[in-house]
């Protein structure tokens, strides 16, 4: 017994110096003193393995190696941010805000973007039981091991925390560990890291959990999501993270206005060049939880969250040449091929010129000295040229008028911004580009199967359409280059385990223009089966909610050519899902076809989010701001008055959410 006290009182004292040295940056005793009680720990654990605990300071080092990281699905979605650059933009987030919430005070939380690889937390009973990468916001990579190893990250909580939750934030390396690695790796003769952002998110994915303890690596944390939280704000939220044992950045202001929210971001505009990490803007949030509720999501970010980002780096350099790229549907994008410069950390070889009149706008010509910028700090594009430097006699640049890769004669269609190649079935990129558009993680997510893999076997001719994936042969995969028996194994074995991926994503998958992940949701609940949506008229696909003419010509189009109803029948032989499964059936009906819901307020019964879907699981239609289609307003406690006094100015029926329940 007494071997065990000592040992928990041993973890007990080395996890606050762990906090107070890498959370707090206030340490009180020495490396060398850490170092001793340690060894002491890990000494005392070896004689008592009985005594295991995974929160164990010793377990920090690493060790672990994991082949393959596993994809999790997220239990709350990871949404991206919308960006605004301007004051207007800020204004007129703010006027969507109002228009949703009505006559309320609204106070915004500020932060600072921190640019890193973004992370998700989960903890049980104060434990750290998992960590998942972002992923595409709806499933991420398993990257717990590597996560332990961060000093920052608390592996026992202390204090009031909730009995389950998520915690999301941003594995960041500071500048100053940044700069180390790479005096570190120069010095071995290897080359430098390019810019600590992507070294951060590389770190997550290494094998061997014992490199990335060797890494500087930090872990800052800014969201809490999950049941009974007991939080009213984003404030308090910080607040109590730090509390609970979490490396909250103490950078953070409430703002009673978008005017204080612009001298926030004002001044951090100048000062986020003395801060030891990498920022890129502000994050501006509805401070109110239940505010944020009320707002709710768009497909793709939530209404009361928007990144205010600094004004975008920008340097000069020659353009050597333009060379024109063909996408997946034909789509042509001219891109200018840049002499090597650096920007905001990177090294810019290309950038997009997107169009025949983005060029001539520009007047854009090769040799020409060019300004670039980082577009969203993501993508580089060309803003201006500078004509004082323009050598004499450089000629217009004259557009292409055939594919660059089948040589066919291209269109552009009228009110159409980029020229076309319509050999869909003989031009090589776009066949190739299909199919890496099905295979991609938010499609089929097919496992040991990448883009120059998929190019490969195209050229290798196993391949011609994506439905050809699933006749491939191990022993037709070993004898190509770079490949293997493991790694033929693994990309059958991922071609077989895809079958099993929901009808909606199959649907997004087939690369129908302009069916995005959003549409493909919606025409999969509208229609149920490919059979049913293969068969309606372009009449009920317009009928089907947010679906306009563009839409479902695309899609007419689509089922019209026989190629693709043959692809698609080969396809359903194969065993792919083209129905939605009994478990997404369920509870479904067409109770609420035709009306549309406004919720508002807080509920006894159901969470808001899960009354949205009982509406939608019922064939109606959410909205979030109420107008003269409104069909209910559903009531809950603390609705705002004025939204009460719109809706009973428009004759919008008020209900309550029993009266609701009853209705389905």
């Amino acid at each position: 017994m007494e071997a065990k006290q000592k040992i928990e009182a041993l973890r007990k004292e080395l996890r606050e110096h762990n906090y107070k040295y890498y959370v707090l940056d206030d340490p009180i005793i020495s490396d060398y003193e850490f170092d001793i009680r340690l060894k002491e720990l890990q000494a005392l654990e070896d004689q008592y393995p009985e005594f295991h605990d995974p929160t164990s300071p010793t377990l920090r080092v690493g060790g672990a190696v994991t082949k393959n990281f596993e994809t999790l699905k997220h239990e709350y979605r990871m949404y991206s941010l919308d960006n605004s650059y301007s004051k207007e933009d800020l204004e007129d987030w703010e006027k969507r805000i109002q228009r949703i919430l009505g006559d309320v005070q609204v106070e915004y939380t500020c932060e600072l973007k921190y640019d890193g690889a973004s992370i998700s937390l989960t903890y049980e009973d104060g434990k750290l039981v998992r960590a998942v990468t972002r992923g595409d916001g709806f499933q991420g990579d398993d990257v717990t091991t590597n996560i332990k190893t961060i000093k920052s990250v608390p592996l026992q909580l202390k204090g009031d925390y909730p009995p389950k939750f998520d915690i999301r934030g941003e594995i960041i390396l500071t500048l100053e560990g940044f700069a180390k690695m790479n005096q570190e790796r120069m010095a071995q003769g290897e080359e430098p890291y390019m810019n600590p952002r992507n070294t951060a998110s590389g770190s997550l994915k290494l094998q061997d959990s014992s490199l990335v303890a060797q890494r500087p690596l930090e872990c800052l944390l800014y969201s809490i999501v999950g049941p009974n939280l007991n939080i009213e704000s984003q404030f308090e939220m910080l607040e109590k993270a730090r509390s609970w044992g979490f490396k909250v950045p103490t950078i953070a202001a409430l703002c009673k206005s978008t005017n204080e929210v612009l001298k926030f971001v004002e001044y951090w505009d100048v000062h986020r060049h003395d801060l030891p990490y990498e920022t890129d803007g502000v994050v501006v949030k509805v401070n109110r939880l239940r505010y944020q509720d009320e707002l709710g999501h768009t497909a793709k970010a939530p209404r009361w969250a928007m990144a205010y980002k600094f004004k975008a780096e920008q340097v000069s350099t020659l353009l050597n040449k333009i060379t024109y790229q063909v996408g997946r549907t034909g789509a042509i994008t001219p891109v200018a091929n840049l002499e090597p410069v650096l920007l905001a950390g990177t090294t810019v070889k290309r950038a997009s010129l997107h169009n025949a009149d983005q060029i001539a706008k520009l007047d854009v010509r090769e040799g020409d000295t060019v300004f670039v910028e980082k577009g969203g700090e993501i993508i580089p594009k060309i803003i201006s040229v500078d004509l004082t430097k323009r050598p004499l006699g450089l000629q217009p640049n004259e557009y292409i008028s055939n594919c660059p890769e089948c040589f066919t004669k291209l269109i552009r269609k009228e009110g159409e911004a980029q020229h076309f190649c319509p050999n869909e079935t003989g031009c090589p990129p776009q066949i190739t580009g299909r199919i890496q558009h099905f295979i991609s993680r938010k499609a089929m997510d097919i496992e040991g199967l990448g883009g120059e893999t998929v190019e490969l076997l195209f050229k290798e001719g196993l391949i011609q359409n994506y439905a050809d994936l699933y006749m491939l042969t191990e022993e037709q995969i070993m004898p190509l280059e770079r490949m293997a028996e493991k790694s033929a194994e693994n990309l059958v074995n991922g071609v077989a385990a895809s079958k099993q991926i929901p009808f909606e994503r199959v649907l997004f998958a087939l690369g129908i223009r302009y069916v995005g992940e959003t549409v493909a949701k919606k025409l999969a609940k509208a229609y149920k089966t490919i059979d049913a949506l293969m068969a309606a008229s372009e009449e009920e696909l317009v009928a089907v909610d947010e679906i306009g003419g563009r839409i479902a010509e695309s899609v007419i189009h689509f089922f019209s050519e026989e190629k693709n109803c043959e692809i698609v029948e080969r396809l359903k032989t194969y065993g792919l899902q083209f129905s939605l499964s009994e478990e997404q059936l369920q509870n479904q009906s067409d109770t609420l076809k035709g009306k549309t819901f406004v919720v508002s307020g807080v509920f006894e019964t159901l969470e808001r989010n899960e009354l949205k879907k009982l509406i939608e699981d019922n064939g109606g239609k959410v909205s979030s701001s109420i107008s003269s289609k409104t069909s209910f307003l559903v009531a809950g406690d603390k609705m705002g008055p004025s939204k009460r006094a719109k809706a009973e100015n428009l004759g919008v029926l008020i209900i309550s959410e029993q009266d609701f329940l009853e209705m389905v």
